[in-house]
C-alpha cells in the first residue's frame, strides 16, 4: 500500500506543492517517495511508499519501455504473474517485479478496459503523455479511497487522502450538504467527503481527464440475483471453500510478514484458519479486548487461537484509551465515527505496526455477500411475515446494535424510499431514527429530503428492481456503509495511519459474485446468518463460533461504561470557542443532551451514542483541519 497524488494544471505545476502533498502521506509510505514531471510542467504525479513485494525494484512512478505512460498505483493486484506471462507472449517488457507494473501494460493492450482485468484492492493514476490524458481508477469496493479536485482554469488534483490535497492548497471548509446528510443517515453522499471541493471518486468508476474535461464512468457494479432465478445447489459449499480459499491464499502473497485480525466472530475465524492452513505453522493474530462483557470478545478469540495455533496479540482498550486516540483516529481517517470503535480500530492497527507488521488480512465484506447483519434478518423476517415478539426478540437479542442497526424511536419521514422499493430496509430506518434524534442539537432544520436523493443517486430499475428485499437492503448497505465507513474510515483510515495495509478476501470480486448469487436459503437459514460459510469453513471453526451468531465490532457507549474522563473529554471539546465556529450544530443543546445520558436507561445510551460521536468527531475535525463553515 502507498500514498498516491497526481496534479495537473495549464498554467503549471508547483513541485515544492507536490513535496508538500507526498509529506501528507508519509504515514501512507515511510519506505520512500518518488515524483515525476512533464516537460512542460503541467503535469505531475507523486508516490509515497510502503515496501511489501519486490522490495528492492519496485519504487514508482512506474513506466512503460518508451516512457510515453507512467503511473503511480496504491493497493495490491493479485493474478499478476499469469497477467505478466499473457503480456509477455504479446510482447509486452518488464521492468521490474512488481504486480503494479501490469497496470501500464494491460492499458496499452486495452485501454480503460484494463480494469476488467484487474483484481485486488487499488486505485491508481495514469498519464498518458502521447493522449495527453489522465486515467484514475478505484477498485469495485471502494477498498483503497481516491480524491479529487476539480479547479478554476482546468485543474485537476488527485490524491489518496484529502490531507494531501489540503497540503497542495485547497481551503478546508465544510461541506454543509454532505455534514447534513451524515446527520440524517450517519453516512455523507457517494462520491463527497466531508470537505467542499473536494470529491471521491466512487467505488468501480474511473476518471478520463484531457485539458480539463472530465468524464466518469462506472465500470462495475454489485449484481444480486433475480427473485426466481434458477440456481444449481449441487456443491455450492464445496464452491464457496474453494473460492475463498484461492481469494486467501492470493492476499498471502508477500515479502514481508503477514499477520490477521480476530474477534469472536465467524468471518475472522474463518480468515485466520484458511491462512493457517496453507502457512502451515503457527500465524500471528490481533484482537480488542474492551472492558464492558457484552462488548468484549476476547475469550472466544483465545479459543479459536489456540484451536488454530496461532500466536495470539491482545490489545486491551479501555474508556480512556477511547479518549486519548480519539483526535489523532479522527484526523488519519478523515472522517466522522458513530462510536469509539474508530479509536479501537486506530490502536489495532498501531499495536499490529509495534509488533512488526505490514500486511494484516481482515474479515470485512462477508456480511455484505452473505446476509449477516442482524438488521437484514430483520428485513427477512418482516417479508416473511413473523410476528412482532419475534422482531422484538431480535431486537433484545443484539444489545450491541439495537438502536444502531435496528430501529429505535421514531424516525424521519422515509417516504422517497417506500415508494422507490416498496419497503424501507431496516438499517435505513434505524439511520433514520438516529437522524431523528440528531435533529435536536443541529441548529436548524434539515430541509433536503436525504433519502429521497439517495434514490436518486441510486440505479434502481437496473440494480435493485426484482431483488429480494435483503439483497436490496445489502447493495445499499454496501455502497454507504461498508465503502464510505467500514472501508475508509474504519479501515483504510486507521491502518494507513501506521502504514498496514489492510487486506480483505470477502471482497475478492470473483467470490462476492458467487457469493452474492447463493440462494437466500443458503444466507440465511434456521434464523442464523451466513450458513454456508459456516458450512464452508466448518473444519477451522470452533464449535462456540460455528453456533454463534453475528457481534458487530463496537466499543461500549462512553456514556454508560467509560470513566469521567471521556465525559470531561467531550464536554471540553464540544464546548470548546473553536467549536463554537461550528454553526451547524446547536453547542448549548449538545452539552444538554451529554447531561442526560446519566439518567437514560441503556437502550437510549446505545441508541444516543452515535450523536453524540458524530458530533465529537465533528468537533475534532473541525479543530484539527482548521475548518471554514
Amino acid at each position: 500500500m502507498c500514498g498516491i497524488v497526481s496534479y495537473y494544471n495549464p498554467s503549471g505545476v508547483n513541485a515544492s506543492s507536490v513535496e508538500a502533498s507526498l509529506l501528507a502521506l508519509s504515514h501512507r509510505g515511510p519506505d520512500g517517495t518518488g515524483t515525476w514531471f512533464s516537460d512542460d510542467a503541467t503535469a505531475a504525479l507523486g508516490h509515497a511508499r510502503l515496501s511489501i513485494v519486490d522490495l528492492d525494484t519496485g519504487t514508482q512512478p512506474l513506466f512503460n519501455e518508451d516512457k510515453s505512460i507512467v503511473a503511480v498505483v496504491n493497493g495490491e493486484l493479485y493474478d499478476d504473474a499469469r497477467l505478466r506471462a499473457e503480456l509477455e507472449g504479446k510482447g509486452h517488457k518488464f521492468m521490474s517485479q512488481s504486480d503494479s507494473e501490469i497496470l501500464i501494460h494491460l492499458y496499452e493492450e486495452y485501454g480503460t478496459d484494463c480494469l476488467k482485468h484487474l483484481r485486488g484492492e487499488f486505485a491508481f493514476v495514469l498519464y498518458d503523455l502521447k493522449r495527453e490524458t489522465f486515467f484514475a481508477g478505484r477498485d469495485r469496493f471502494g477498498i483503497k479511497p481516491l480524491h479529487y479536485h476539480l479547479g478554476q482554469g482546468g485543474s485537476l488534483s488527485l490524491a489518496s487522502e484529502a490531507k494531501a490535497l489540503l497540503a497542495y492548497g485547497i481551503e478546508a471548509r465544510w461541506d454543509q450538504y454532505a455534514f447534513l446528510q451524515a446527520a440524517t443517515m450517519q453516512y455523507q453522499p457517494q462520491g463527497r467527503t466531508m470537505f467542499e471541493g473536494i470529491s471521491q471518486l466512487k467505488p468501480g468508476h474511473y476518471l478520463v481527464a484531457k485539458q480539463g474535461q472530465v468524464q466518469i464512468q462506472r465500470y462495475w457494479d454489485i449484481d444480486f440475483p433475480l427473485e426466481g432465478e434458477e440456481h444449481n445447489a449441487e456443491d455450492l459449499v464445496e464452491q464457496c471453500k474453494e473460492k475463498f480459499e484461492h481469494a486467501v491464499k492470493l492476499r498471502m502473497r508477500s515479502d514481508v510478514p503477514i499477520c490477521c485480525h480476530l474477534s469472536g466472530g465467524l468471518d475472522s475465524s474463518a480468515v485466520l484458519g484458511t491462512v493457517s492452513k496453507f502457512k502451515g505453522g503457527p500465524v500471528d493474530a490481533f484482537t480488542v479486548s474492551f472492558e464492558a462483557d457484552v462488548y468484549d470478545e476476547l475469550d472466544i478469540a483465545k479459543e479459536t487461537a489456540d484451536h488454530l495455533g496461532a500466536h495470539l496479540h491482545v490489545v486491551n482498550v479501555s474508556g480512556d484509551d477511547i479518549v486519548k486516540n480519539m483526535a489523532k483516529a479522527v484526523f488519519m481517517s478523515e472522517g466522522l465515527a458513530i462510536n469509539g470503535h474508530l479509536s479501537a480500530k486506530y490502536m489495532l492497527s498501531k499495536a499490529i505496526h509495534a509488533a512488526g507488521f505490514k500486511v494484516v488480512l481482515g474479515g470485512e465484506g462477508a456480511d455484505e455477500a452473505l446476509a449477516g447483519y442482524s438488521h437484514l434478518r430483520t428485513d427477512l423476517f418482516k417479508e416473511q411475515d413473523y410476528s412482532q415478539e419475534q422482531l422484538d426478540a431480535l431486537f433484545k437479542n443484539n444489545p450491541v446494535t439495537a438502536g444502531v442497526h435496528i430501529a429505535y424511536g421514531d424516525a424521519l419521514p422515509m417516504d422517497a424510499v417506500q415508494k422507490e422499493l416498496g419497503y424501507i430496509p431496516a438499517f435505513l430506518e434505524a439511520k433514520s431514527a438516529m437522524g431523528a434524534r440528531f435533529k435536536s442539537v443541529l441548529s436548524g432544520d434539515i430541509e433536503v429530503d436525504y433519502f429521497s436523493e439517495i434514490m436518486k443517486d441510486t440505479d434502481v430499475s437496473g440494480q435493485l428492481s426484482g431483488r429480494s428485499k435483503v439483497d436490496q437492503s445489502s447493495y445499499l448497505w454496501s455502497k454507504y456503509t461498508l465503502a464510505n465507513y467500514i472501508l475508509k474510515t474504519l479501515g483504510d483510515g486507521t491502518e494507513m495511519a501506521h502504514s498496514v495495509e489492510g487486506r480483505v478476501p470477502f471482497l475478492d470480486h470473483h467470490f462476492f459474485e458467487f457469493a452474492a448469487s447463493v440462494p437466500l436459503n443458503m444466507k440465511i437459514r434456521d434464523e442464523m446468518e451466513k450458513h454456508i460459510l459456516r458450512e464452508a469453513a466448518k473444519n477451522v471453526l470452533t464449535p462456540t463460533v460455528y453456533k454463534r451468531q453475528k457481534q458487530a465490532f463496537m466499543a461500549p457507549p462512553v456514556s454508560r461504561y467509560t470513566s469521567g474522563r471521556m465525559k470531561e473529554f467531550m464536554r471540553d471539546t464540544i464546548g470548546s470557542h473553536s467549536f463554537k465556529g461550528f454553526s451547524l450544530i446547536n453547542q448549548k443543546a449538545l452539552l444538554s443532551l451529554l447531561d442526560k445520558t446519566e439518567t437514560m436507561t441503556t437502550v437510549e445510551q446505545t441508541a444516543y451514542e452515535p450523536v453524540l460521536m458524530l458530533s465529537l468527531t465533528a468537533a475534532l475535525m473541525h479543530e484539527q483541519f482548521n475548518m471554514k463553515v
